[in-house]
């Protein structure tokens, strides 16, 4: 074992001079496609390419239609405007996934602050990852991540995790070149980024950083992991399976009954069914496994076939009339029945998730809750077990020495000041933990607990940095969990003899000695720890032993030394934080059991629980076991008993896990909290990760979620969060349903009694917009309503759409359905030159639309979505309209969808097939009317609303 060095590392005038020099401590991501070419990609699906090209036909009709025909140049204005259409939408979506993306790609950026401890200025401190320099002095702990390449200056029992790099799970690193593994990848005395430690501990000095480093050669950027298919996932993916197929359903009727109807429904005509037919099936079934050749094949097969079907039906039964109106007709029925397809897909619905998980994680990151990978935030909001430490988590982790009790020294060999020295040396040789000095005041870096030890040394003006240099180290069992104890074997500067210090779990460690200071029995011992624990105290017990020429010391990473004498205890306190006791209350209101799995005494634990308000009055024995005991329950038992438990004691890593397992098995939810190495296992087990934000870098790697601030509240946080998010799925897909469910039926109805579309192309694509791109913003972005934590936590496995949105959608999209057709038929039997004209309508024989009952339609149709939008955004909470808080996105896309209203009918009118109702006689009036009367929608609901409260 290597003598202790002194280290004084870099100055500050050092660390700016040599990152001018070698650079900077960050990799590079490589480089991304064009913004221009990210935005083509966006053209790349295969209705958006359909519609294109039958746009372009539509110009070419619209051509021969000026040119042949001499018609109107105003022929032009619905090709354009689709084309206007198809660019808003698709820009408008690509520009909010950009936004989406970016938000993922900050928080993918959140490693390079990982602090790390280094020695600077002869102090260690800790900085950001990618604030190392070549030249630091950087110090590894058991779980630390190593943050640039170099070489190591010192290494005990250290072993690292070179999976990332060479797939070696285990590779044991030392200085002592004699040891050196010859056939290993990279040296032994040499650490790279990436990898992490696995047990022991070391120092190094940097000298390579960013991407000179290993990692940096192989770098891929990373991104948050999406790959996860969470239940919510694959029944997303399900229904949009089921909308896309019901479309293809209606364009298929769709453009039978408009050409059935041309041919004043022939039975020949009819026929036509059967190439379209077969044309959507195979969509349905195969263009999933085909590839992207033989789909475009099989559509340009389909209209080949579909068009020489209609020019045969046309030359056979209309042998006399102009093909152009044919053809215009065909093309139009054909980009009515696509437009269909693209309104009812919810191609919206991934925007809206993404959309949901960005603002959701943002948001979140800004509550202490750094989200690492997608699924958790869906997921936290099924919780319904949550399994939590103690130590930072339940408590404020600021340790500190509460009381010291070391027993007299009666027959010992040792003066009252040797044995003082050797207690204080002790504390110094045998801790991973390090002062940051360069402050005011002194502050822990490493483990809080060894930290609090330290800082007690210093407050009694012992300096351990020099107690630690001068002893020469010779050997360590480093601290496991599973031992509950770590040991040392110095030189001492006090007497030049070899010491083993231990330190640890009290009752393990006065196990393992043959004698204690002042004679005292395990009675007294056991009898000082229950009145620490019943105040909740984290206890230590330290002993020693000189040793002699033969004498047994440590073996196989054991302490087997028979001579260890007791010297006494050390209490630490470390208060409840003031949030925890009413977040837990939350918690257990929400349906969510609270479970404590800690390291710590059942008494601590117990006291621990009765201050937060998990331990009641009437809890007993069956609510509280210890590690081994819990160990030695068969799985039946477990599982009987699992549900119940509400605290385990002395924890050792596998049982977390077990737990976590067990409470599976029991159909819960379950979300884990750990910091350390040892909890990676239960946090990769888990539904939900939690880790802790000074944890270990193998703990965060393992978890789904970091915990910032340490704190339980911010996991009640997660839990709102993530049942809000939910919600906001679950009303995109109320408003999109609805709109879905009235806009197909009226199309398909407007095809079977031979009018002119209901709703045109372009008209189609605004509402598309609305529904898809507007109502995913709106929508997805609202912020989380603490009453939802009232709720019980939902079925996981629950299919999205539950009673009630199954009744608002077909309910209330039937009704806008039979709206819209009722005044459809009103307008094709009357003349209705303003909306005053219901009051006395006279209908008479069928006769065309005009242009000016096309807009009132149109109009009516968006006005009515537009309020309906309000409802579903209040959807399930209980409350009135008025009363739900909005967000400021909502009001925003609820302005742009108001303004562009008034912008296409005023402005735009020839392109979507309308006219301007300013300039009407009673256009202002006939605004007013349907922006009021359509608003109906929201008053039904206040009234609904009202009366059921009652």
């Amino acid at each position: 074992m290597e003598q202790k060095h002194h280290y004084v590392g870099l100055t500050d005038k050092q660390v700016q001079e040599n990152r001018s020099k070698y650079g900077v401590n960050i990799l590079t991501p490589p480089e991304k496609d064009p913004l221009w070419k990210q935005f083509l990609e966006k053209f790349e699906d295969p209705l958006i390419i359909i519609l294109m090209i039958a746009g372009v036909l539509s110009i070419g009709i619209s051509c021969y239609e000026y040119f042949g025909l001499n018609e109107d140049w105003t022929v032009f204005f619905e090709p354009i405007g689709i084309f206007v259409a198809i660019l808003l939408a698709t820009g408008l979506a690509f520009y909010f996934e950009l936004k989406a993306n970016k938000a993922f790609n900050l928080l993918n950026q959140v490693n390079d602050d990982e602090p790390v401890k280094v020695i600077r200025n002869s102090n260690v401190v800790e900085v950001p990852k990618k604030d190392i320099v070549v030249g630091d002095i950087v110090i590894l702990g058991t779980g630390d991540e190593v943050p640039a390449d170099g070489q190591l200056l010192e290494a005990v029992t250290l072993h690292m995790d070179e999976s990332t790099l060479t797939g070696e799970p285990v590779c044991g690193k030392t200085i002592v070149e004699s040891d050196f593994d010859k056939e290993a990848t990279y040296p032994s005395n040499w650490v790279l980024r990436g990898t992490k430690v696995m047990e022991g501990h070391g120092v190094f000095e940097v000298k390579k950083v960013g991407d000179t480093t290993e990692n940096g050669k192989v770098f891929e950027e990373a991104q948050i992991d999406d790959s996860v298919k969470t239940p919510l996932n694959e029944q997303l993916d399900g229904l949009s399976e089921l909308i896309t197929n019901l479309s293809y359903g209606f364009a298929a009727l769709i453009i039978v009954g408009r050409l059935a109807h041309f041919f004043d429904w022939h039975w020949m005509a009819c026929c036509l069914i059967i190439p379209t037919a077969i044309f959507f099936y195979l969509v349905i079934k195969k263009f999933e496994d085909w590839s992207r050749i033989a789909c475009i094949s099989t559509i340009i097969a389909f209209t080949a076939i579909f068009i020489g079907s209609v020019l045969g039906l046309h030359e056979y039964l209309l042998p006399n009339a102009e093909i152009s109106g044919l053809l215009a007709h065909t093309l139009n029925t054909l980009m009515i029945a696509v437009t269909l397809i693209v309104v009812a897909v919810p191609e919206g619905l991934p925007m809206a998730v993404t959309l949901s998980l960005a603002y959701s994680m943002r948001s979140m990151l800004k509550t202490n809750n750094l989200v690492r990978k997608m699924h958790a935030c869906e997921t936290m909001g099924a919780t319904t077990v949550i399994c939590t430490d103690k130590t930072g988590t339940l408590t404020q982790n600021k340790m500190q020495v509460y009381e010291s009790k070391f027993y007299d020294l009666d027959d010992q060999k040792l003066s009252n000041n040797e044995m003082s020295s050797l207690i204080s040396e002790g504390i110094a040789v045998n801790s991973t933990a390090s002062l940051d000095l360069s402050g005011s005041t002194p502050s822990a870096i490493g483990n809080p607990t060894e930290g609090a030890l330290l800082l007690w040394l210093h407050n009694q003006g012992v300096d351990y940095r020099a107690l630690k240099e001068s002893a020469e180290r010779l050997d360590e069992v480093p601290f496991s969990t599973e031992r509950k104890y770590m040991a040392t074997i110095v030189k001492s500067s006090i007497n030049g003899k070899r010491i083993l210090y231990v330190k640890g779990a009290p009752e393990i460690v006065f196990g393992m000695c043959k004698t204690a200071c002042g004679n005292t029995t395990k009675a007294e011992v056991d009898n000082q720890l229950y009145a620490y624990q019943q105040k909740a105290m984290r206890t230590l017990g330290f002993a020693y032993q000189v040793l002699e020429d033969g004498d047994k010391s440590t073996e196989d990473g054991k302490v087997v030394a028979e001579k260890l004498t007791f010297l006494g205890i050390v209490a630490i306190s470390d208060p409840v934080r003031e949030d925890v006791p009413p977040s837990v209350a939350e918690c257990m209101k929400a349906g969510i059991s609270v479970k404590i799995v800690t390291g710590d005494t059942p008494g601590t634990a117990k006291e621990i629980g009765r201050q937060i308000g998990l331990w009641k009055e009437g809890d007993g024995e069956r609510n509280i076991i210890t590690g081994p005991d819990f160990a030695a329950l068969s799985d039946e038992q477990l599982k009987d008993r699992v549900m119940d438990l509400k605290i385990i004691a002395r924890a050792r890593p596998m049982d977390k896990k077990r737990l976590v397992e067990a409470l599976q098995a029991k159909n819960q939810v379950v979300a884990v909290t750990g910091d350390g190495t040892n909890d990676a296992p239960a946090l990769n087990a888990a539904h939900v990760g939690l880790s802790m934000g000074d944890g270990t870098s193998v703990a965060k790697e393992a978890s789904d979620i970091t915990i910032i601030d340490n704190s339980f509240s911010s996991i009640g946080r997660a839990v709102m969060w993530g049942r809000s998010l939910y919600q906001n799925i679950q009303r995109f897909l109320l408003f999109q349903l609805t709109v879905n469910v009235s806009a197909c039926f009226i199309v398909l109805v407007g095809a079977f009694v031979g009018t002119e579309s209901p709703l045109t192309v372009t008209q189609m694509l605004w509402v598309n917009l609305i529904m898809d791109t507007f109502g995913a913003m709106a929508l997805a972005s609202l912020p989380p309503s603490p009453s939802v934590m009232q709720d019980k936590p939902r079925d996981r496995n629950a299919f999205i759409l539950n009673k009630a949105m199954y009744a608002n959608v077909l309910g209330v999209g039937i009704a806008f359905f039979l709206m819209l057709l009722g005044l459809l038929l009103i307008f094709q039997h009357a003349d209705v030159t303003c909306m005053k004209d219901f009051l006395n309508l006279q209908l008479g024989a069928a006769n065309e639309v005009t242009v000016y009952e096309q807009t009132l339609l149109f109009s009516i149709f968006v006005w009515t979505h537009f309020w309906y939008m309000f409802n579903a955004r209040a959807f399930e909470t209980g409350k009135s309209i008025f009363k739900v808080k909005m967000s400021k996105g909502f009001w925003i896309i609820t302005g742009v969808i108001f303004s562009g209203q008034i912008l296409i009918v005023e402005f735009l009118a020839p392109f979507f097939n309308v006219t301007s109702m300013f300039n009407h006689p009673s256009g202002i009036e006939d605004w007013f009317i349907i922006v009021g009367l359509s608003s109906i929608v929201l008053w039904i609901r206040e009234i609904s609303c009202l009366f059921s409260k009652k």
